[in-house]
Formats: C-alpha cells, structure tokens, sequence
C-alpha cells in the first residue's frame, strides 16, 4: 500500500529514540538527524513545491504506554494528514535491563488506543514501522522471544487499521547481512547507524511513492 502524500500535508513521526535522534537536545535540529530528517529531505528535494510540513516528536526511551499518555497533545492536537509510528523495542529491551515487563497484551492495548484515536478523530493516514532488533551480541538473540510477538502484533493493527506497514525487522536484518555485520546497521542491536538510518528513510520514502 503506498500512501498519497498531497501537498500541504503534515506528516507527524512518532516514537522513541530511534525517531529523535538528537532533536530534544539540539534546537536547530527539530526532526532530529536519523531516519525522519532523512526521509523528509527526500521528499523536499523530490517535490520542492509541495509545501509539506514534517514534524518530529519522538522521545527517546519511550515504551508504547508513554507514547499513548502524550498523544493528545503530541499527536492528536497537531492534526497531521499522515502519521508514521515505531514503538516497541523499548518495551522488550527494559525486560532485559531492568526486570520492567510489558506484557504483549497490554502493548497492543496502549497502541491499538492510539491508533482508535487517529481512526475516529482525525482524517489521517497510518504508517506502522515493526520494532526491530539486529543482534550485535550473543544475548540479544534472546530478546527474540519478547519482541517477535510485538513485531507480529503490528503487523495485525496495520491489517485492523489499513495501515501501510513498513516491515523493518527483516529489511534491517538483510541490511546487516549485505553490509558485513549488524554493527554496520545498529551499533548496540538497537540504534541505527547512519547506514541503518538510510536504509529505514530509503523504505519510508518508497511508501509514499518516491
């Protein structure tokens, strides 16, 4: 599914840090310097006279019910024409560094109330991006178990809620293997490179059909 990007859209990302990338601690960076900036730029230089707007709000070390206790005011009040969500990794990661459990249930709980919101009050399109892992350790493969069931679970809300679905996890991990290793794609598992990025901007922008 591409999604029709008209001009004088707003186009909102949303997520953690993955999607703020440094625009919280650098003002002269408002869509911050990974994947949404990149994916942004493409679009301008492909269509200068469009006039859309990109806004940023990722916040990094958000899990998903975070992101549901902003989003009146980080997503709903900003009335965007095209929303763009990655939520999740967070969620399986603090599992395994600070004993936090979310539960699948209640991750697809909190988003499927984010994305009831957008369905019923705003005339706006959905691009789910899957949570990913590229494991850069031994360990991390283990963190399979908590995190393939929430790829699985937006790969459902995308078909529930006729969401484009950017299918990151496979797309990085094949990433990883063309470049030589995972640590060219996501240096700790998790954060992107700038390789990484490109990757995940090269595939947002096909979904909008550049």
């Amino acid at each position: 599914m591409t999604i029709s990007l008209r001009d004088s859209a707003t186009v909102l990302f949303q997520g953690d840090s993955i999607t703020d990338v440094g625009r919280l601690v650098e003002p002269d960076s408002p869509l911050g310097n990974g994947y949404a900036r990149l994916a942004a730029d493409r679009v301008r230089s492909a269509r200068p006279a469009a006039g859309i707007t990109f806004v940023n709000r990722g916040v990094g070390g958000d899990g998903v019910s975070d992101l549901r206790a902003r989003w009146r005011e980080d997503a709903m009040d900003i009335k965007p024409d095209v929303v763009s969500i990655m939520i999740g990794v967070n969620d399986t990661w603090r599992r395994y560094d600070s004993g936090a459990v979310t539960s699948v249930g209640a991750y697809e709980n909190d988003y499927r109330a984010i994305l009831t919101q957008v369905r019923d009050r705003l005339d706006a399109q959905l691009i789910l991006i899957e949570p990913f892992l590229v494991p850069v350790r031994d360990e991390q493969w283990a963190w399979r178990e908590d995190l393939d069931p929430r790829i699985h679970t937006v790969r459902r809300l995308s078909e529930e809620f006729d969401a484009t679905l950017l299918a990151a996890d496979g797309l990085l991990n094949q990433a990883a293997r063309a470049a030589g290793g995972a640590e060219y794609i996501a240096g700790d598992g998790v954060h992107p490179t700038p390789l990484g990025h490109a990757v995940l901007a090269e595939a947002w922008t096909a979904l909008v059909g550049l």
